[in-house]
């Protein structure tokens, strides 16, 4: 005999079905696309649970690489030029991701310049931004933008196609590591009010974020010391800002998460460059 589910009663959902709740609510978070709601759903817009939805990060970052790996390769095939085709990428992402990344970096390095803990996130949670903040995210984009016209100048479309998509993939992948390791730097922060992720949890995002940076690697013929020093970068350079998080704040938040983030998509990209032929 069935169960009866009462009025309101939450419906149980199966593996499949979590999983694509899980894939959904990453992917309002990380980004300003309009996901509509699951049939299954009880509440589409509610405050997504880290703990439990880790796991499909590395998913969500490959989707939300799609529009600009798709605008890079338009812009190609419309012969306007690696340059180009590299800022409309840059622009597509921080469209696609209401710049969420880009303003906690810019936050995170206007805290440099207090000598506080409590002065540094003071500042993190203000919305102007400063010289520091200004110069960090002139640079993240610059940096970007110039490493994507270089990878265009050493492989063909697809190819760096496929890195975007990687590198979307992997660096959402590393901005979980300050979440991770370090408790909340603050008892009212977005990271506290999402929770805090198990390690083992982000180890399983981790090992498929592998697995996608080396199928899609190997499917575009990238070189595959490439391949591996985009993986063994992007999580240096989350596990630098995690340690600078200790030192700095005591702690993470999810501006730390967010230059985590940027840090990783610049060191896989270089990373990637450093052993193509010029």
């Amino acid at each position: 005999m069935s169960e009866q589910i009462e009025p309101g009663e939450a419906v149980p959902m199966n593996a499949w079905q979590a999983a694509a709740t899980d894939l959904a609510h990453c992917v309002r978070f990380y980004s300003r696309l309009p996901v509509p709601a699951l049939p299954w759903e009880q509440d589409a817009h509610a405050l997504p649970s880290f703990p439990r939805l880790v796991r499909m990060i590395p998913v969500a970052g490959l989707l939300l690489g799609l529009l600009p790996a798709a605008v890079f390769g338009f812009a190609l095939l419309l012969d306007l030029g690696p340059w180009l085709a590299a800022i409309l990428s840059v622009a597509a992402m921080v469209v696609t991701t209401g710049a969420l990344h880009e303003d906690g970096l810019a936050d995170t390095a206007d805290s440099c310049g207090a000598t506080t803990i409590e002065r540094r996130l003071e500042i993190m949670r203000d919305s102007r931004i400063g010289s520091f903040g200004a110069s960090a995210l002139f640079l993240a984009l610059a940096l970007r933008i110039a490493a994507l016209a270089a990878l265009s100048s050493r492989l063909d479309g697809g190819a760096v196609i496929a890195t975007i998509l990687i590198t979307a993939s992997l660096s959402r992948t590393a901005g979980l590591m300050p979440l991770v390791f370090l408790p909340p730097a603050r008892r009212d922060g977005m990271s506290q009010a999402v929770g805090q992720p198990a390690r083992e949890t982000f180890w399983f995002a981790a090992g498929i974020a592998v697995v996608l940076a080396v199928v899609l690697g190997v499917l575009a013929d990238l070189p595959f010391a490439g391949i591996v020093l985009m993986l063994v970068l992007s999580g240096l350079s989350g596990l630098a800002l995690t340690r600078f998080a200790k030192r700095h704040l005591g702690g993470q938040t999810g501006d730390i998460a967010g230059a985590a983030q940027q840090a990783a998509e610049i060191a896989a990209l270089i990373g990637l460059l450093t052993v193509l032929p010029a």
